[in-house]
């Protein structure tokens, strides 16, 4: 029989509810597995040892009562420590917000919380968020499970790492740049990039009202370490929420596309090298939809690197505004990271010049979507290169430059609002460490990408959670 802290967050829901394990049994077999394992990590930066035990309790007390319950009732979940958790503080990662307590819970958590799921820790990220590397100046550096050496990925590093260990089995992150992906990819681990306004955005550090990319390109998303978990979180967390005007209510399940659906694949994307075993890891997840009964051809979008460049300068034009503030807050790696990203990028000059990346934005967004119109999925590499060795992406220019390089292939489901899910796939043989693909759809249609991903996993997915690597 498998430890408690084996199980999916599906299972553990399903036994709970069935009296086959109480909420109590589920929270202290994972709070004794951070005890084993979180030292040699660093995934969770804060445990909610007393908070968690008593909402167990509670959640067995309202089953034995007969009360009607949600679909994680009882079932402990992590939060990343840049989404508002209510009498805590939103850190992101950053000392000069250690105290920055905030008065009500993120919508994400909120309806976590509805559906009966009992915070049980926060994780890990790097600085403000703003690298895809997992090292805090608050609270150090989180570690691959898979690999000490290696980055667990950012910002949602400390989510997936947890994850992958077995700390948790479902948890929040979100994704601006590849954050819920990145690190998924690293850990081995799945997630899942919803539509824009799928999933509500809203928190109160470090400001109510966002940024211009931020309300175009963030988003906030289910990780864990089973695709059928992560179309059960967003099944939670998705819908309107008054505290994000821009979120919509949309089904889940589009409108029923005739069979086979076609793949679009791209084993090597344009705009960078790409490592020979991740290009066949992604080869193999072809052969894999190709065999749960997709057709599948090697074709690549019109416009994909003006889609990646047109990313960077939206994202650096928009932060580009706030950067001064934000390096008084971050520690010397992390402005190394964006000072040097920044110096790649051409600054947008004038108020015309936002205004023609805009149209350049939309152009991109339409070549896309009529690509997509026969091919609603889309499946290449998350990252082109293997998770690289620690601070290895701030260490200097040239670091910097391959890790933007690398990461191309997340940005642009980030620049055109589209869901991407971000599946394991495969494993390198020299490193042990886990190579992800990503499933990319058309706007609104999580529940194809989510199929196909599952198909994957069922053909070459990884046995999860793991006892780390030391």
């Amino acid at each position: 029989m498998s430890e408690i802290w084996q199980l999916s967050a599906s299972e553990l829901a399903q036994r709970i509810a069935r009296r086959q394990l109480s909420s109590v049994e589920v929270v202290d077999a994972h709070l004794a597995r951070i005890d084993e394992v979180n030292p040699a990590l660093n995934a969770l930066v804060r445990v909610l040892a007393d908070e968690a035990r008593a909402g167990a309790v509670l959640a067995d007390k309202k089953l034995a009562a007969g009360e009607a319950v949600g679909p994680l009732h009882g079932v402990p979940f992590t939060v990343k420590e840049n989404i508002d958790m209510a009498g805590l503080p939103t850190t992101w990662g950053v000392p000069a917000l250690a105290q920055a307590v905030v008065p009500a819970d993120a919508p994400v958590v909120e309806r976590m919380r509805a559906a009966g799921a009992i915070p049980i820790g926060r994780t890990n990220l790097p600085d403000m968020a703003l690298r895809v590397h997992t090292h805090s100046s608050l609270h150090g550096l989180t570690r691959n499970p898979w690999h000490p050496g290696r980055t667990a990925g950012g910002s949602s590093g400390g989510e997936a790492a947890a994850l992958a260990s077995g700390m948790s089995p479902i948890g929040l992150g979100n994704d601006i740049g590849g954050s819920l992906r990145n690190p998924a990819n690293a850990c081995g681990i799945a997630s899942i990039r919803p539509s824009a306004g799928r999933v509500p955005d809203a928190g109160y550090v470090p400001a109510e009202d966002r940024l211009l990319a931020v309300q175009l390109m963030n988003v906030q998303g289910p990780m864990a370490r089973r695709v059928s978990d992560v179309r059960l979180g967003l099944r939670i967390l998705m819908g309107a929420h008054p505290r994000d005007p821009w979120s919509i209510d949309a089904p889940f399940d589009g409108p029923l596309l005739a069979k086979p659906i076609r793949v679009a694949v791209v084993p090597e994307p344009p705009g960078g090298s790409t490592d020979p075993k991740v290009a066949a890891t992604v080869r193999r997840a072809a052969q894999a939809l190709t065999e749960a009964g997709y057709v599948v051809e090697e074709a690549c979008p019109q416009r994909y690197e003006d889609a990646v460049n047109c990313w960077t300068r939206l994202i650096m034009g928009d932060f580009g505004s706030v950067l001064g503030m934000l390096a008084s807050m971050m520690g010397p790696d992390a402005n190394a990271f964006v000072n040097n990203f920044n110096e790649t990028v051409p600054p947008l000059a004038d108020v015309a010049a936002w205004s023609h990346l805009m149209v350049e934005r939309d152009g991109i967004a339409r070549a896309w979507s009529t690509f997509m119109a026969d091919r609603p999925l889309l499946l290449s590499p998350t990252w082109t290169q293997l998770p690289f060795e620690h601070g290895f992406d701030a260490a200097t220019p040239a670091g910097t430059a391959a890790t933007k390089e690398l990461m191309r292939p997340v940005v642009p489901a980030n620049l055109l609002g589209l869901p991407s899910a971000c599946v394991p796939a495969g494993r390198d043989e020299a490193t042990g460490l886990p190579i992800g693909v990503l499933v990319t759809g058309r706007r609104l249609r999580e529940d194809l990408c989510l199929e196909a991903a599952e198909a994957i996993e069922a053909r070459l997915g990884l046995a999860t959670p793991i006892d780390p690597m030391r």
